[in-house]
């Protein structure tokens, strides 16, 4: 507030109460939106339909060395944060020992302020080992000495960990190729976790490299126990995997596409390039933009026959750095968002579908926010009435995952389609430290929703916006997956 005094104004400081990091009230900006956190969205289990979770570690109950091995192998987010902060790559992805890379992340964490990393850490050294230090370099050696003691109780191994944080169900995301062992294993103990496989058949339109291509191929032909000599011989191995996933309790298929293929083809043109490429030589780009374009309409077709949601994760620019692909290949850190055009292809495929009334379930996760506004009207095209929601703008992922960028999601969604019908959010993440993500994701919504409330701008209708959250964060996802029904037979 301000006084004046003799002439001159000043400002006299008004005494309000300081928030505290990581309080229970984390994020929610005012009462509505704590009343609605703490009512209707912290109590609901997790589904996490999109995860890159490896099953075989469920399976065994693997249990970890150190905070290290749980927490900083193949996290390429913690290595982009260390590598800018002038870490060396043996503390990264080398050959240091496992504390010196720990130390170093801890080092990096208090320059990673206003980075999502930065609440994450904290959020999950709190919800899982109970810790509230702020992670640094001084504390470092703390840290790691109390968390390894607590990683080698069994209440921390892989399956207590999802017990911890009540995830009800996982979907793991696994090639056409895969023996879904584990699977079965995990139903057959009875484990309370639906771990379910997800679908994606990337490898089966990865046609740029004839070699690699083939290889895979006779892969495919072997899972499938078919001869795949043509393109009818591909689709039949396909549709065979197709088949065994869905016995083993599939019920999503996703594909991670730079953008959606739609070219104009025959069967014949699909044909004659396949049988090219099966040859060994190597396809033009026009061949390659038949090929991709008939295998992944198909793919859809298969979706649609037994009831799928297909999922597109589309914009990735990957591989930017050749130096350190070919020191480290892929999936190490060196990704972005990319630029490309995505409205007319995806048009297209979606109409393909539509036109014989085949297009299924649709989940679209865009990666360029500047395509936000895009997505959001695509799926209205394209929403039949046939089920709530059917065509999805997904969570922000990968770079959008953090609150700015959930914020421009749900604020895309709210504008321009349904919000209420949103299935809600997933952790995306190789890790089985991330699931305060949801949490994360639970409290924005809240508070989004929460000022609203404040504003003037929504109702002060807790069982109408209870009944949103609640549905956001657990109800839709089970319900517009089936997942209800969806352990193995």
């Amino acid at each position: 507030m301000y006084e004046s005094l003799l002439g001159f104004t000043f400002c006299i400081a008004t005494t309000q109460p300081m928030k505290h990091f990581l309080d229970d009230n984390f994020l929610l900006q005012n009462k509505t939106a704590q009343q609605l956190y703490h009512e209707f969205a912290k109590p609901q289990p997790i589904i996490d339909y999109h995860c890159h979770l490896p099953p075989d570690q469920i399976a065994e109950d693997r249990t970890f060395k150190n905070l290290t091995e749980i927490w900083l192998y193949g996290d390429h987010y913690k290595w982009r944060a260390m590598r800018t902060h002038g870490v060396a790559e043996k503390y990264c992805t080398g050959d240091a020992d496992d504390f010196s890379k720990f130390e170093k992340f801890a080092e990096t964490v208090p320059f990673a302020v206003r980075n999502p990393l930065y609440h994450w850490t904290h959020l999950e050294l709190k919800r899982y080992f109970g810790v509230d230090k702020l992670l640094n370099k001084d504390t470092a050696r703390q840290v790691w000495d109390t968390c390894n003691e607590q990683l080698q109780q069994p209440d921390m191994s892989c399956r207590s960990l999802l017990r911890k944080m009540k995830v009800e169900t996982v979907c793991t995301t696994d090639d056409p190729i895969d023996s879904l062992e584990h699977h079965a294993r995990l139903h057959e103990e009875g484990f309370e976790t639906s771990i379910l496989p997800t679908f994606r058949a990337d490898k089966a339109m990865a046609v740029e490299d004839a070699d690699t291509y083939n290889a895979y191929i006779d892969q495919l032909a072997a899972a499938a126990d078919t001869a795949i000599a043509s393109y009818q011989g591909l689709l039949t191995a396909l549709g065979k995997r197709h088949d065994f996933f869905a016995r083993a309790g599939c019920r999503l298929s996703d594909h991670g596409l730079e953008y959606i293929y739609a070219h104009d083809y025959t069967e014949q043109q699909a044909s004659q390039a396949f049988e090219k490429i099966r040859s060994g030589k190597a396809l033009d780009s026009v061949e390659r933009g038949y090929l991709k374009s008939a295998i992944l309409y198909e793919l859809a077709l298969l979706d649609h026959s037994k009831g799928w949601t297909q999922q597109f994760h589309l914009g990735a620019m990957r591989n930017n750095n050749t130096r350190m692909l070919r020191q480290l290949g892929p999936d190490t850190g060196f990704d972005s968002i990319g630029d490309y055009q995505q409205g007319q292809a995806m048009s297209r495929f979606f109409d393909k579908l539509d036109t014989t009334n085949q297009l299924t379930k649709t989940i679209i996760y865009n990666l360029n926010p500047s395509d936000n506004y895009l997505t959001g009207t695509m799926i209205g095209n394209f929403n039949d009435g046939s089920v709530a929601g059917k065509m999805q703008m997904g969570s922000g992922w990968w770079f959008l995952d953090q609150k700015e960028a959930m914020e421009w999601q749900l604020n895309t969604l709210s504008n321009l389609g349904l919000l209420s019908h949103f299935v809600g959010m997933l952790t995306d993440s190789r890790s089985f430290l991330s699931y305060p993500r949801h949490e994360y994701f639970r409290r924005i919504l809240c508070n989004l929703l929460g000022q609203d409330v404040e504003n003037g701008e929504l109702p002060a209708d807790m069982e109408l916006l209870g009944q949103t959250v609640a549905n956001i964060s657990y109800f839709n996802a089970k319900h517009f997956f089936n997942f209800q029904e969806a352990k193995a037979s």
